[in-house]
């Protein structure tokens, strides 16, 4: 399989196998008008496989979201056919608009314009808390 490369764009890497459209559907790729690629299950020496994204077009990404789904994703920004810079991701210590509280009492249940903001209060085992009633994320 050919994948043209991108010359004004970004890839995302290293996305844990199984999460590329996840990823797709939370960035709304799909209301891209241009080209969008998504690998799935690319054999990968540190991880066995892993997908890739490649967007060919230059976006303004919300780092916090890919951190949150995967913090082992990196991402290329590609200029002029050439890497111009490499970011790697991780665990953000706040979420906004990205997760929503499940608990029927919390006032974002009652309050629809309030952001849902949830804060890591454990890394080690990925636990975000809401910052209104502390209940956790699912």
């Amino acid at each position: 399989m050919i994948v043209d490369a991108i010359k004004n764009g970004i890839v995302i890497d290293h996305i844990t196998a199984g999460h590329a459209m996840e990823l797709y559907s939370i960035l709304e790729l799909d209301k891209l008008d241009c080209t969008v690629a998504v690998l799935i299950n690319v054999p990968s020496k540190k991880k066995g496989k892993k997908d890739i994204i490649k967007v060919d077009t230059l976006l303004d990404v919300d780092f916090d979201v890919l951190g949150y789904v995967d913090p082992n994703i990196t991402v290329s920004i590609i200029k002029d056919s050439k890497v111009e810079k490499k970011l790697e991701m991780k665990l953000p210590s706040t979420v906004t608009n990205v997760i929503k509280c499940k608990n029927p009492r919390c006032i974002t249940s009652t309050e629809q314009e309030l952001d849902h903001i949830f804060k890591l209060t454990n890394a080690d085992k990925k636990i975000y808390r809401c910052i209104y009633c502390e209940s956790q994320a699912k």
